[in-house]
């Protein structure tokens, strides 16, 4: 009989098979081109629940020394990149238990498996990794936001146009605007912290389904490994990946939220705009055109946010119709899970670089500003003198259509005289309405943009990440 044809005894499950797989069954069944990065999390895993298997009487402590031994060798070969992977070797769980075998003899080895099946085994590494990546992820996430404030503390006087529609509204700070898209971040970063919660519960001691045929103290396991507690249910305990879809979800939704801060500062940097300008070391140029300066690294960030919702809709659809506990469906978590984990990564990282490292043109901004955005404040004039808002707001439009009427600039070059002939409530201090440092600093309602406004947005937000 050809090798081809023999079932390798490396195989976890092999012993009820005697015939081999299909070579393509094989490739196609194995994790371990990426789920490799889990190796860690897999030798931690296996070193407390020996330890575990050591208080049943069920590895005697010279023997764990061995295991613990072998396992610490095996670290050290994944991180000098020097672990040597062989065929059989179908996921991490298979590499590494096939490595200990070859350090400490496979007789020792082979007991490190006992009550515990891959679907604990792989549900437990995948939440050891997930928390460790998240947690991660905040910190990151921390110093973005944290560069957001800094900026927008630093530059709290700069003024320039708020949009609706993509059309000139009213009068905002740049201090806003910023403060916006933190106030955005800080809720992913809140979100975060719950889902690292939820993540955080320990499925180890569940077996294949069922439980643990031997008793094992699953608390113990949960507090070596760092979990917040256990997972009450065996079934569910092997069978849960909502902590991957709320993984995948919120890195969809930070990401969203990138590309909407993304499509702002291109639209900003735009000659059309001129607002920012963004620094050499996150811009590209053009293959034909001398003078571009492309902003690739925010048309990335917002291209990449297509990218990590398509692997959450992937995996939604993998997982919405099997039946309860594992199935092996459920290895298609890993791909979109790691590939979302490391585009959102990446993603805080540039878009840290580049608001850090982006100037703004407080000129082009402030010249921005026309007349016409205080045509709110000219009827805000009104209600103060005792008159409906909605009266108001009219008698403003009729302001407003004068001035065009006239061929004037804005409404502040229609003379007091024409202001009575619109509305005979209308006095002499109209005129002080058109002053755009003057309209920002009246919204110092929680939440507005005026500077105490807006230094409280941002004194909130710290305390949030403190």
């Amino acid at each position: 009989m050809s090798e081809q044809k023999q079932p390798s005894e490396n195989k976890l499950w092999g012993g009820r098979f005697t015939g081999a797989t299909d070579p393509l069954m094989d490739l196609y069944n194995a994790s371990l081109p990426y789920d490799k990065v889990m190796y860690d999390a897999d030798l931690t895993g296996t070193k407390v629940y020996t330890e575990g298997l050591t208080k049943l009487g069920l590895i005697t402590p010279d023997e764990l020394t061995a295991i613990h031994s072998g396992l610490e060798q095996i670290r050290e070969e994944w991180k000098q990149g020097k672990f040597v992977e062989k065929p059989g070797d179908e996921d991490i769980h298979t590499a590494n238990e096939r490595r200990l075998g070859e350090i400490i003899g496979r007789h020792i080895a082979g007991k490190v498996h006992t009550g515990r099946s891959r679907n604990d085994q792989v549900a437990t590494d995948m939440r050891i990794y997930v928390r460790e990546a998240l947690l991660d992820l905040s910190i990151k996430l921390k110093g973005f936001i944290e560069s957001i404030l800094k900026r927008a503390e630093s530059e709290i006087d700069v003024l320039m146009p708020g949009y609706t529609h993509l059309q000139r509204a009213q009068p905002i700070r740049w201090s806003h605007w910023l403060s916006s898209y933190a106030t955005y971040f800080t809720e992913d970063y809140k979100r975060l912290q719950q889902i690292i919660g939820r993540v955080n519960q320990s499925p180890l001691g569940s077996g294949a389904l069922a439980g643990h045929p031997y008793g094992i103290d699953r608390d113990f396991l949960a507090a070596g490994l760092g979990f917040d507690g256990v997972i009450g249910n065996s079934l569910t305990a092997v069978s849960d990946r909502d902590f991957v879809v709320e993984s995948l979800f919120w890195g969809t939704l930070f990401m969203n939220h990138i590309s909407r801060f993304s499509e702002d500062l291109i639209l900003y940097s735009s000659a059309e705009f001129g607002f920012v300008k963004l620094a050499d070391a996150y811009s590209t140029g053009s293959s034909l055109m001398p003078q571009k300066k492309n902003p690739d690294s925010l048309e990335l960030l917002r291209g990449k946010s297509g990218r990590v919702f398509g692997g959450l809709a992937g995996f939604l659809m993998s997982i919405k119709s099997i039946p309860s506990t594992y199935n092996k469906d459920m290895q298609e978590d890993k791909e979109p899970l790691f590939d979302a984990l490391t585009t959102v990564e990446h993603s805080i990282l540039i878009a840290t670089g580049v608001i850090s490292t982006l100037s703004i043109n407080a000129k082009n901004m402030e010249n921005a500003l026309t007349m016409d955005m205080l045509a709110t404040d000219l009827a805000d004039y009104l209600v103060r003198k005792g008159v409906p808002f909605r009266e108001t707001h009219h008698i403003s439009g009729e302001c407003v259509r004068k001035a065009e009427e006239e061929g004037l600039s804005g409404i502040d070059k229609l003379t007091f005289e024409q202001y009575k002939e619109i509305d005979s409530r209308f006095e002499q201090d109209v005129m002080d309405s058109f002053d755009f440092e003057v309209s920002v600093e009246r919204r110092d309602a929680i939440g507005g943009t005026a500077k105490s406004a807006v230094l409280k947005q941002l004194k909130n937000l710290q305390s949030v990440l403190n």
